[in-house]
């Protein structure tokens, strides 16, 4: 059926909700029923397809652009919204072994998943929580000296010293260690003796913008920040710092946005694969006269007699209202553009261009005709934002690695 991906398994081919190696009927609806024994229908209205393999090809690359030491992947946010079990898992089988997340509980939800590697929080040490880091072999990133005074403590009571990454702020003054923290253990090397520093690490606030005059500051800075610590291997990179040049390879690069497909370097062509997909169904089809409106608060109106398509997806499922009257869908590579407002379940496109059309095809939302970054344009956001917007409620289905 043109325009219909998903025609005879709106669920993919390797439906998550299904027992693997089996196959779905599908109803004339569209609607999936799943194997024999389950009383449970599947009606997705939307599905997210995460492409493992470009994922992997995506690290690859990266590791390519930076010889300087081994990339981590930064998998924050349950993968940036994409399923962090499934990306670590595939990650891990390549040969990635340093993993970023920004909390305790991301961590301990993906530590059995890769055997030997590094699993890291970026958010910090949690009070009252060191033994659970320690047990489950995962490593605080320290950013004060309150931090790295309650990990001592915990080494001291288990008899050892514990690893950690140490945090220095060069300019994002968000997390990490402050210029008074810094110059007091600079000068007292003693309150780190108890810590096995993994890294020191630094995170750039505009790598981005290649020549924004904050990058080589911050560069300077980390520098001169290291050159007083105890030495140790450093990390200092992001996604788009990779491809800043040399200057700014380090022992580890932590890249996450590139490794899903957003644009590290947005004023040239973006050097990643296209990692994620998005589709959405098309529930109904009606004619209305010009002058109609369309949606709520009538901020569309019919210039011509017109057909509407009514979509299955919404705000809460993360197609954002900042797309109302701006966004676009493709059908068959052709876009068709978003009328009236994005409702919570619904979203309305004018298909009077498109008499093939019909419910029950696929709109493409996201995919290689509309990237993150294309809709992130359209809504004022950034491509981050896109994918760890888009809800659990959006089928997810997973191209194996």
């Amino acid at each position: 059926m043109p325009g219909d991906p998903y025609a005879g398994d709106p669920a993919g081919p390797s439906d998550p909700a299904r027992p693997h190696g089996t196959a779905s009927a599908v109803l004339p609806t569209g609607r999936a029923v799943l194997p024999t024994g389950s009383t449970v229908l599947t009606a997705a209205s939307a599905v997210l397809t995460i492409d493992l393999p470009a994922i992997v090809a995506n690290w690859r690359l990266l590791c390519g652009r930076h010889p300087s030491g081994p990339v981590a992947a930064v998998v924050k946010a349950d993968g940036y919204g994409l399923g962090a079990p499934r990306i670590v898992a595939a990650l891990h089988a390549a040969g990635c072994r340093h993993f970023f997340v920004a909390l305790l509980d991301e961590a301990i939800a993906i530590r059995h998943l890769v055997p030997g590697a590094m699993v890291a929080v970026l958010g910090g040490l949690a009070a009252g929580a060191e033994a659970e880091y320690a047990c489950q072999d995962i490593t605080p990133v320290l950013g004060t000296l309150a931090e790295i005074e309650a990990w001592t403590r915990a080494g001291q009571r288990m008899g050892r010293r514990l690893p950690a990454i140490v945090h220095i702020d060069t300019g994002m003054a968000r997390l990490g260690l402050d210029a008074t923290e810094l110059v007091a253990l600079q000068r007292d090397h003693g309150r780190l003796a108890g810590i096995a520093i993994e890294y020191v690490m630094s995170h750039l606030a505009a790598a981005e913008v290649p020549d924004d005059p904050a990058n080589e500051q911050q560069r300077l800075r980390f520098a001169k920040a290291c050159a007083g610590l105890p030495p140790a291997r450093r990390s200092l990179a992001n996604s788009s710092g990779i491809f800043m040049g040399p200057g700014w390879g380090s022992d580890l690069a932590r890249p996450g946005a590139a490794l899903y497909g957003i644009n590290p370097t947005p004023e040239q062509t973006n050097p990643m694969r296209a990692a994620v997909s998005l589709r959405a169904r098309v529930l109904s089809v009606r004619a209305i006269p010009a002058g109609a409106a369309v949606g709520y608060n009538a901020i569309w109106r019919a210039a011509r007699p017109s057909r509407i398509a009514t979509v299955g997806i919404g705000y809460a499922d993360g197609w954002h209202r900042a797309l109302s009257n701006c966004g676009m869908a493709c059908f068959d590579g052709t876009p068709v553009p978003l009328v009236g407002r994005v409702s919570m379940d619904l979203t309305t496109f004018d298909v009077t261009d498109h008499s093939a059309i019909q419910p029950g095809h696929w709109l493409e939302l996201l995919g290689p005709h509309q990237s993150p970054d294309d809709v992130a344009r359209m809504s004022g956001t950034n491509g981050y934002e896109v994918l760890t917007s888009l809800a659990r409620r959006v089928h997810r289905n997973y191209l194996p690695a």
